[in-house]
Formats: structure tokens, C-alpha cells, sequence
């Protein structure tokens, strides 16, 4: 923004939500027909795409991994204000590392750009890794958690080590990624299935789609767990699921009960 815009014009400006995309620095295009920046924030690649007119408060959904799969939640939310972000942690598997890098986002779009202070989490398939143990680090800053077919156990996958296929290869790079021997990661308790007594106490909502059928990432190895568990802790948890589906396609058709859910949660 031009640094010589009075103070009280800025300030005007952002309380009714007409900043543009151009507040944000590196490459600007169009997305889905709005605003879209790309940049480096620390030395990783993120994306924030902006509304014509964004809502009060500010409020933004974060897509994890996978960016402009089945867009139609982020596509109807931005039509309603919000802002979509995206910040790369591909082949970190939701790790420390992962963690890390998306507390560095948040503080960056909180702090320097005015972003609501909770945030709406976005996770299909191995996104569920980061959006859960995101959220588990940071309950206070999370308004609802929407997973799409999510990864809930990197036992499950890439691990293969109950009824999924796996990936040999992926699960090397999970073990790297934690630094974990395989023994180890059999032990390990910092899955998303794990600690979720967090979420229920700050009563985060849940909400998952998923296919019955899939062979990909089993759900009764993943959701199943996570959603047993939530209710067993108090916590509030809707899934849909649908019936002959395998691991893709991902979301619905109508996106509406994903968009309902997360309006509705944003305004706890």
C-alpha cells in the first residue's frame, strides 16, 4: 500500500474490508477468477488469493497441500469475502518442521495483514497430517477443521501398515521427515488420532467427507478413529460419508453442507 496513504484513510480502509491483492508482495495473477498472490515468507512458497470485497473480521480458509483440488468450498467462500491461503509443506508429512512453518504464516498474515485470529483448516488426503497437528499446537487459533478423505495416521499411510496399499518410498521420506527409525514411528503418539483432548477442550468443530470405500486411506483406520474418539472426548464432529466412493473423487458435488459447516463455525 502506498506508505504515504494518512493513516486515518488506512485505517477507513480496513475496517471495511477494501485492501486489495496488491497489499501482498511477489507475482500477481488471477485464480478462479480473484486476486492471487505468490510469494516466499522465509524461504517458502505461499499463495493468498483475495475477494472483491472482503467480509468483516476477515475471516480465511487454509488449504493444506494439493492446492486448487476440487476448489468449490474455497471457490463459494471467497464469493463471500473470505480469503484463501496456502503455505508449502510438501514432504513434511505435518512434522515439527511443518508445524513451524505454518506459525510463521499465521503470525505474518495475523499480524501484518489484520487476519481474523482464528483460522479455518482445510485437508484433504495427506493434509490431515498438518491440519491436525497444527491445530493440536495452536487450539486457540482455530475456528472449525474441514478433512476431505484425511490422512489420520501415517501408520495407515504412507506407512501400509494396517489394510492401506501404502507407498515404500513416501514412508521413507515420513520417517525422514520426523526423523523416526520405523520401530519408533510405531510408538509414536503425535498423530493426528493422538491428543486430541486440545481440540475438544477449546471445542473445535470437525468435520469430514469421506469415501467407504476407501482402499487408499482405510477410514477405519483414519476418520473412523478420529471420530470415535471426538465424541468419546465431548468434542463435536459431523461426517459424510459416501457410500461405493474410494480415496477420490474428493468433496461433493455441492459443496454447500462443507461451506454451511464452516459459516456456522466461524460464528461460535
Amino acid at each position: 500500500m502506498n506508505s504515504l496513504l494518512k493513516p486515518s484513510l488506512f485505517l477507513l480502509f480496513w475496517a471495511t474490508g477494501m485492501l486489495s491483492a496488491g497489499d501482498f508482495p511477489g507475482k500477481e495473477s488471477q485464480w478462479k477468477g480473484y486476486g492471487l498472490n505468490q510469494f516466499k515468507l522465509e524461504g517458502v512458497a505461499c499463495k493468498v488469493v483475495s475477494p472483491v470485497e472482503v467480509a468483516l473480521g476477515k475471516p480465511w480458509i487454509w488449504r493444506a497441500r494439493f492446492w486448487g483440488h476440487q476448489p468449490g468450498t474455497d471457490v463459494a467462500l471467497l464469493e463471500k469475502g473470505w480469503h484463501v491461503v496456502y503455505c508449502e509443506v510438501g514432504n513434511l508429512f505435518g512434522s515439527p518442521k511443518a508445524v513451524a512453518r505454518w506459525d510463521a504464516f499465521y503470525a505474518y498474515l495475523v499480524k501484518e495483514h489484520g487476519f481474523a485470529k482464528k483460522a479455518t483448516l482445510e485437508g484433504m488426503s495427506r493434509g490431515g497430517l498438518i491440519i491436525y497437528n497444527w491445530a493440536k499446537a495452536n487450539p486457540e487459533k482455530v475456528s472449525c477443521i474441514y478433512g476431505d478423505a484425511p490422512v489420520c495416521d501415517f501408520k495407515s499411510w504412507p506407512g501400509g501398515k494396517g489394510k492401506g496399499k501404502g507407498s515404500t518410498g513416501t514412508w521413507k521420506n515420513c520417517l525422514k521427515a520426523y526423523g523416526l527409525t520405523e520401530t519408533e514411528a510405531m510408538d509414536f503418539k503425535g498423530n493426528p488420532i493422538d491428543g486430541l483432548e486440545v481440540l475438544a477442550k477449546a471445542k473445535v468443530p470437525l468435520f469430514h467427507v469421506i469415501g467407504e470405500a476407501d482402499t487408499v486411506v482405510p477410514v477405519a483406520e483414519n476418520s473412523d478413529i478420529i471420530e470415535k474418539r471426538y465424541k468419546k472426548l465431548g468434542g463435536s464432529i459431523e461426517v459424510i460419508r459416501k457410500p461405493g466412493i474410494g480415496h477420490h473423487p474428493h468433496s461433493l458435488k455441492d459443496p454447500k453442507p462443507i461451506v454451511d459447516f464452516v459459516l456456522r463455525s466461524s460464528k461460535q
